[in-house]
């Protein structure tokens, strides 16, 4: 059996080599090479290695700019480049599958190996990286019952495939076939979605089968649940980020495998941005301590990330538990920033890598391009977004759809039905993902949006026969824990209720007309040739200008990278000369998109915005700087309304069984989960938490996650989860309530500097629950700074 399998494996690999380009062969031809597990080290042909690895994303960096932000890479010290390889953006649609021009993940690979960079390969094929879907085609969802990462039929047969795939691109490229891939991951992360290693088991298994009994494979998780899932012929790899308590991120790993090799897979330079959230920043000195340390200790690393770059088009991604869309700049506060330059960051990472290097460092490359700017422009053309639609030949009537019954990935969809008549106000309900506009005959009534989680509008009366138009547009599909199910549109039934003294009246359309209109340059510039429309209202919201395309123009003398300014628009999707540029959104915090000199010319250049809110100035310009530190929000984001704060005066605080029924619970200093056992169950929809001291006096409060087990034990889900009100949250650091509880341990709720104990959060569960105990986790730095100490809690 052995010999049969190992002869297929020889036979695919001739096959590969035989499809592959000759530039692919050439690099297969080279000098094999071993890479492999030793004695508390890798060992690269045969010898001790040290993997200093930079995460990098192909589809996130112009193909014309690759080779320089690996150049820029090697210049800071890295010997490796760690990649994801992103399967929604290679099989777009079922079956057919794209490894060309930036989705040429070979040829990427080739450069690497070109300047002197091993390679480390993370093929999913889940890999979250903030984005769209963790990678996970949406086609997926037309099965609607579909169980994702988890051996479901459907999905491992398409898994098989896509791997296959890619293996047919990069099995020719591994060290043993002369290339530079080193080693290769088995899924990702998956200790964060659930505990299931017979499926982790068929993911290796299938890479195996690709790649080799000879190639190695590793898994990552964080070290607080990685042995959920941790394979025993599988190299275990640590995640976690800047400021962590390095030895107490190993102290588990060391127990269970003294002599394995320590790596941190994804050690967090910075952190990625949320619509509607300040840009997130993180310290270069605890970055850089971070890295010094565990070189010193010969701990392995990949940086993730060394260069982000950008989530262009619609392939941001969304967070949870709630709904957190990712904003389109993915620069993550990395060394080499979202426009390839070198920020302070890197120079001072750069230094300390050198006391490590063999030999001097390579010169810091010039920049790919200059920057240049653009005046003022105005964007005077303008087709209703309804043209974008191809009217009646898009129409589809019936029942309610979602996107992907409709076939449509990304995009936007009209909904529209017949009211019946209705005297006075009503309220319209639906659940709506991810951002809704309602109209009546065209006049615009209100908004629902996911992201605050609305569900909800109040409609003015109407006669009978009157046209509803709900006006729905996706945003990036939730690419983190159990909510990757994401489906688009409109996903459950519209209700309309009524009320009066003596009745309440409930109606449900069933009746709807569905117009798709995807997120395509094609469609939109189709747009500005439609001549008349039978249904062409020329909807707006409220003084805004209408919603819609809009193109204009503006000319270069000299070309470069530049930054477009959006912040006089709405909400939409922007293309430059045919390239899907990303999403904006006036809320911020980002207001520039970065447009690569790369995909500019000479002369006339083309702006094309879909603006499905309406701009305020259909004007833009080019800076010289990217802004992504800028809010127009309506309110805070804070959860310090006064009207929420509970009156917890006469309210008993729950006993705690550890503590002899005592109302008032001590935590333990230093890292690590805790837990506190009610002496009985509590109901409640409410927890609030009242920090009354820090285990260092006078200490900001910080806790990083909590958790609550229900009466069965197991902690309840998070997904409902909002927070109710917070009396100081430090807002600047995007230190919110919801850090608690948005699945990221490395992330934290702190209080202002200067606030004064006792320290009060509260969380709404989203219904009445029942709760035998909470889990509480201080932050991952060393001596877990903020550190409660006494506490009460209530359930109310």
């Amino acid at each position: 059996m052995m010999k049969t399998t190992k002869l297929f494996k020889h036979l695919t690999l001739a096959a590969m080599l035989m499809a592959a380009p000759a530039t692919v062969q050439a690099a297969a031809a080279q000098k094999p090479g071993t890479f492999a597990v030793g004695d508390k080290t890798f060992l690269l042909n045969g010898q001790p290695f040290v993997v200093k690895a930079a995460e990098v994303h192909y589809p996130r960096i112009p193909r014309p700019y690759w080779e320089h932000r690996i150049r820029m890479c090697k210049a800071l010290g890295m010997n490796t480049l760690c990649l994801y390889v992103f399967w929604n953006i290679h099989e777009q649609r079922e079956g057919v599958f794209d490894f060309t021009g930036n989705n040429d993940v070979a040829e990427f690979c080739r450069l690497a190996q070109k300047n002197g960079m091993y390679v480390i390969v993370r093929p999913g094929p889940y890999v979250c990286a903030e984005w769209e879907m963790g990678g996970l085609p949406w086609w997926l969802l037309k099965k609607k019952d579909i169980r994702l990462r988890e051996r479901d039929p459907y999905f491992m047969e398409r898994v098989k495939i896509f791997e296959q795939k890619v293996g047919e691109q990069l099995a020719p490229l591994t060290i043993q076939n002369g290339g530079p891939i080193v080693m290769i991951q088995v899924e990702n992360e998956y200790g964060s979605y659930g505990e299931d290693k017979p499926y982790v088991s068929e993911i290796r298994d299938c890479l195996r089968t690709i790649y080799g009994d000879e190639m190695a494979l590793f898994q990552c998780d964080w070290s607080s649940n990685f042995e959920k899932n941790g394979l025993d012929d599988l190299t275990w790899t640590m995640n976690f980020g800047t400021g962590a308590n390095i030895d107490q991120q190993f102290r588990r790993l060391g127990e269970l495998r003294p002599n394995a090799p320590k790596m941190c897979s994804e050690f967090w330079s910075g952190w990625f941005d949320k619509w509607g959230a300040r840009h997130e920043t993180r310290p270069a000195k605890d970055m850089v301590e971070g890295m010094d340390e565990m070189l010193s200790k010969g701990i392995s690393f990949s940086l993730y990330m060394t260069h982000g770059g950008t989530s262009f088009g619609h392939w941001a991604g969304a967070n949870s538990p709630g709904f957190a869309p990712d904003v389109t700049s993915y620069d993550y506060d990395a060394p080499i920033n979202e426009y390839g330059q070198a920020t302070p960051k890197y120079y001072e990472l750069r230094t300390m890598m050198a006391k490590y290097a063999d030999g001097k460092l390579p010169a810091v490359p010039a920049p790919a391009a200059p920057v240049v700017t653009v005046p003022k422009f105005e964007l005077k053309e303008f087709a209703p977004f309804f043209y974008g639609t191809k009217g009646e030949e898009a129409k589809t009537a019936g029942g309610l759809k979602t996107f992907e019954e409709m076939d449509l990935g990304w995009g936007s969809m009209f909904y529209a039905t017949a009211l019946p008549d209705i005297p006075v106000q009503s309220v319209l309900t639906a659940d709506v993902h991810d951002y809704a506009q309602v109209f009546i005959d065209g006049k615009f009534v209100g908004r629902i949006d996911r992201v605050k989680n609305e569900r909800s509008v109040t409609l003015p009366p109407v006669k009978c026969g009157q046209r509803l138009v709900i006006l729905v547009e996706a945003m990036g599909r939730i690419n983190f824990g159990r909510a990757i199910k994401d489906f688009k549109g409109i996903v459950s039934d519209v209700t309309i209720t009524a009320e009066n003294d003596r009745y309440e009246t409930v109606w449900k359309p069933r009746e709807w007309e569905q117009y798709p209109i995807s997120d395509d340059y094609a469609q939109a510039v189709a747009a500005f040739g439609v001549k008349g429309s039978s249904y062409a209202e020329p909807f707006t919201g409220g003084d805004l200008k209408p919603i819609g395309y809009y193109r204009g123009h503006f000319n270069l003398k000299k070309v470069g990278d530049t930054f477009l300014n959006f912040e006089t628009w709405g909400k939409g999707q922007v293309y430059v000369n045919g390239h899907a540029m990303g999403r904006i959104w006036s809320i911020g915090p980002q207001q520039t998109l970065y447009v690569p000199g790369c995909w500019l010319k000479k002369g006339q250049n083309e702006v094309v915005v879909l603006d499905v809110v309406g701009p305020r100035e259909p004007v833009v310009w080019g800076q010289d700087t990217p802004e992504l530190n800028k809010l127009q929000l309506e309110k805070s984001t804070k959860h310090n309304n006064i009207g929420d704060k509970p009156d917890l005066n006469s309210a008993t605080p729950i006993a705690l069984s550890a503590a002899g029924g005592a109302a008032v619970a001590t935590a333990a200093a230093g890292n690590g989960w805790q837990t506190f056992r009610f002496a009985a169950p509590q109901k409640g929809r409410y927890l609030a938490i009242e920090v009354l001291s820090t285990q260092k006096a006078n200490d900001r409060v910080a806790i990083a996650e909590l958790y609550l087990q229900g009466a069965d034990g197991k902690r309840l889900s998070r997904e409902p989860w909002t927070t109710k009100y917070a009396n100081s949250e430090e807002e600047n650091g995007n230190h919110t309530g919801d850090k608690v509880f948005d699945l990221q341990e490395s992330t934290y709720w702190q209080t202002e500097r200067g606030a004064q104990a006792p320290h009060l959060l509260v969380i709404d569960l989203g219904s009445e629950q029942t709760v035998t105990a909470l889990e509480y986790l201080p932050r991952a730095e060393q001596g877990a700074p903020g550190s409660i100490k006494e506490f009460r809690m209530y359930l109310y």
